[in-house]
């Protein structure tokens, strides 16, 4: 039997994934392109309606093209009546060790839909070994927010942690395989550990004292949880082989909109947090999201947000329209602020953006700088990483090693560069 897998969203769907390739090679499936398969899998991503009309018509396609498809990720969690009833299973993100059984059931005609929350330990699952650079390791699954709008935590649940030995181990396990760069994965990596009495900084700890020459890049994580250990995590941070990549989504420079979205921080605790980690790292690659049109969202409270940006001046920003997803308050409150008006203020911010981060970027032309390098660019090239994070392409490079290179161009959203040295 010929599968092919699809994986839309997060590092945490695509680790997902490598878990249900490894279970059907196991059980003897054979992985293949889309044209060869008998099935396909689409392990979806539902966290914006438009990502959601976008998984709804790629299932479709599938079916229509006479594909036999199963559905898992988080769509069966926040919205199961968007699947088409076509299909021969549907899986949720804590059933995908049932994978093969799916399989084996929709050949004797039994549709498979289990969409239950249970606590399965994904640390036991196997995994395949894809990249030869980078290694997803998941630390924890589900978070302790509450967000009004946020429709993800139906799918992936309260906060389980894993152990840290288990979670030593899969490092231990791809450094030895030759990967450079793990990528610590979560719905929120700054509340990891508090359900086991532990927390992300004595993780941190544990990993980088791992010998070897690697870089860990800190996934996600909320203001509100990072504020209890901030002295704790930024002394954890000063290891070399952490990056000084810190994504922090304030979602909102307004208060009260804060408030409105059940985040539990204030625009104040944001600052504070961000004026510490740039106080102990000058050049931190500071990624954070915002959410524009959220209900009730003034004009003055997005002006607010405006002068936060100005203020804090991020590397990066990720900017969403408020989407109203099913079963969350906010698809019900009042005040929902007109397409056209949230459009507006997403194009306002997306240029703000682009003007920081050139401006920001342009910094660093004529540099020399250390960076691994993770494969070909979808440009051609090749893709690397600075030991901040970002992204800078060369035009010819050895694959998966440190190599030192020179800054010669800045666009707003990556570097370009030409290599000086490498270990080769």
């Amino acid at each position: 039997m010929r599968v092919h897998i699809e994986t839309y969203g997060c590092t945490r769907n695509k680790a997902d994934a490598e878990i249900m390739e490894a279970l059907l090679v196991n059980a003897g499936y054979e992985i293949v392109d889309l044209d060869s398969a008998d099935y396909v899998i689409v392990n979806t991503c539902a966290v914006k309606d438009p990502t959601e009309n976008h998984m709804r018509k790629r299932i479709k396609e599938l079916l229509d093209a006479g594909k036999k498809v199963i559905v898992t990720g988080c769509l069966p969690h926040i919205n199961i009546e968007a699947i088409d009833e076509r299909v021969s299973a549907i899986l949720g993100v804590k059933s995908i060790n049932r994978i093969t059984e799916a399989i084996e059931l929709a050949e004797r005609g039994v549709k498979l839909v289990d969409v239950e929350q249970r606590g399965i330990d994904k640390l036991e699952l196997p995994r395949m070994w894809k990249s030869k650079v980078v290694f997803v390791v998941p630390i924890s699954e589900g978070c302790l927010n509450a967000c009004t709008y946020c429709a993800t935590r139906f799918a992936r649940g309260i906060l389980k942690s894993y152990s840290p030995e288990k979670i030593v181990r899969w490092v231990k396990e791809a450094l030895a395989k030759g990967y450079k760069e793990i990528q610590l994965s979560s719905e929120d990596t700054g509340c990891y550990g508090f359900d086991i009495g532990t927390n992300l900084a004595e993780l941190l700890d544990e990993l980088t004292s791992i010998e070897g020459e690697f870089r860990i890049r800190v996934g996600m994580m909320n203001p509100n949880h990072v504020i209890k250990f901030l002295d704790e995590l930024i002394d954890a941070y000063k290891d070399e082989k952490i990056y000084k990549f810190l994504h922090l989504p304030v979602q909102s420079g307004d208060n009260e909109i804060l408030r409105k979205m059940g985040r539990t921080y204030t625009v104040e605790d944001f600052e504070t947090i961000v004026k510490a980690f740039r106080k102990e790292f000058p050049e931190l690659n500071l990624n954070t999201d915002i959410i524009v049109g959220f209900p009730g969202e003034s004009e003055e409270a997005f002006q607010n947000t405006v002068e936060l940006i100005k203020r804090v001046k991020p590397d990066k920003i990720n900017v969403s329209r408020f989407s109203p997803r099913p079963g969350t308050l906010a698809a019900r409150m009042p005040d929902q602020i007109v397409g056209w008006r949230a459009k507006e203020r997403s194009r306002y911010l997306h240029r703000l953006r682009l003007a920081i981060s050139y401006e920001i970027n342009q910094k660093y032309v004529g540099r020399e700088l250390l960076v691994l390098t993770h494969g070909e660019g979808k440009k051609g090239g090749v893709e690397g990483r600075t030991m901040n994070y970002k992204e800078i392409i060369l035009p010819e490079a050895p694959i998966g090693e440190f190599v030192k290179v020179k800054v010669t161009k800045a666009t707003a959203t990556y570097l370009m560069g030409e290599l000086i040295t490498s270990s080769l």
